[in-house]
């Protein structure tokens, strides 16, 4: 159980990476495909743009503030928030599981809540959660 308790400091890891690997890659494909996209999903391109850079910089915001600072941390969480929360309501909303279907072609909103949550959880704890900040244990 020691070894447990000692790797629980680093478990924020686990978080850190599932949700910047999902949100890099997806920034980072979006770039040469923006014109395409933004037709797909009917919107400006440049609004596209700013959705990409969110996503790319808040990612790699969330592996920064895992090894410096706090405000990286909650500044990459926060970018990310606002995209989420319009992939739910603009391409996912009223379908639960994240499969395609005949009337949410793109799946529903299961992961995008999850990275919703997840993000929301980054931004409130920052990096309390690798034991940068702690609070005064109770006695």
């Amino acid at each position: 159980m020691n070894a447990i308790t000692k790797l629980s400091q680093n478990a924020h890891w686990f978080l850190r990476a599932a949700i910047a690997s999902v949100f890099i890659y997806h920034g980072l494909d979006k770039f040469p495909k923006l014109e395409g996209m933004a037709a797909m999903l009917d919107m400006p391109v440049a609004v596209l743009f700013l959705v990409a850079v969110a996503e790319t910089i808040g990612g790699i915001l969330l592996l920064l503030g895992g090894l410096s600072k706090d405000w990286m941390t909650r500044l990459g969480a926060l970018m990310l928030i606002p995209v989420m929360l319009g992939a739910i309501f603009m391409a996912h909303w009223g379908q639960w599981s994240f499969m395609p279907s005949e009337t949410h072609p793109m799946g529903g909103m299961e992961f995008q809540v999850t990275l919703l949550f997840i993000s929301l959880y980054l931004l409130v704890k920052g990096n309390a959660v690798n034991g940068i900040k702690t609070a005064p244990a109770l006695s």
